[in-house]
């Protein structure tokens, strides 16, 4: 089991928070409309992996991966004036589907449970 280290839980907060309110004054309309879900450092702290899901479901990842790695310096400056690290941690996003892969989940056990008030057999799909 890994050992918690207070320091880097610290930092992983100031990134998420920090990052989050960097989002909010960047122009870049594919980023305005993220949200920062976690932070995770590495043991180092060099590297920040930040987590990011759209607030939109509908609104394309590619696009939203393609604006992180756009603003990616302007995001690290940022982080940098609120930090008080030696080194500020290289950024590597993640895109976070979890909340597009429940609203796929909602909608597949909602057809079923549909099909099942039906009547209809279970390996029947709907139209």
């Amino acid at each position: 089991m890994a050992r918690e280290f207070p320091r880097s839980r610290r930092l992983e907060e100031q990134v998420q928070r920090s990052l989050s309110e960097a989002l909010r004054r960047a122009r870049d309309p594919r980023i305005q409309q993220a949200v920062i879900t976690a932070a995770r450092v590495s043991r180092d702290l060099s590297v920040a992996w930040v987590y990011v899901a759209p607030l939109d479901p509908a609104q394309p990842t590619d696009q939203l991966a393609a604006g992180l790695e756009r603003a990616r310096g302007f995001l690290r400056s940022a982080l940098a004036r609120e930090l008080r690290v030696r080194q500020v941690p290289e950024l590597r996003f993640r895109i976070d589907d979890t909340s597009r892969r429940a609203a796929e989940m909602d909608a597949l056990i909602e057809a079923a449970r549909r099909r099942d008030q039906a009547g209809g057999p279970p390996g029947q799909q709907e139209d």
